[in-house]
């Protein structure tokens, strides 16, 4: 699998995230892949229990991809994940093995004003 394939997969995942389509949007996963939300301290094991807790969140949420970078199997993705109407600006790096995300951490930041020594 080339890095065109890879970034066709990596489009396909987001593309089925934003339209809570669960089973496109985990088919990028190994079956043994790890999700790591460090600011939560969770750490979520295997495809089908990332997918069960996805599939389970109450709130409406939304996908815009800012942008994709990548090569070989270390992928970047910036987005804004808006939980019921809120911004959340994420990063996504995942970790390739044979083709499949072996290891997922998201990090998430939410909008604030910025401080008066940048008023300028």
């Amino acid at each position: 699998m080339g890095d065109p394939e890879r970034r066709a997969a990596l489009d396909r995942h987001w593309a089925a995230s934003d339209a809570s389509d669960f089973d496109t949007e985990h088919a990028i996963y190994r079956e043994d892949a790890v999700l790591e939300y460090p600011q939560s301290g969770e750490r979520i094991r295997g495809r089908s229990n990332i997918q069960i807790t996805r599939s389970r969140q109450p709130s409406k949420k939304r996908f815009t991809v800012q942008r994709i970078l990548g090569d070989g199997d270390l992928w970047i993705t910036e987005f804004v994940l808006t939980y019921d109407g809120q911004p959340s600006y994420t990063v996504s790096i995942m970790e390739l093995k044979d083709g499949k995300v072996a290891r997922e951490t998201q990090y998430f930041g939410d909008p604030f004003e910025p401080g008066p020594s940048r008023a300028q």
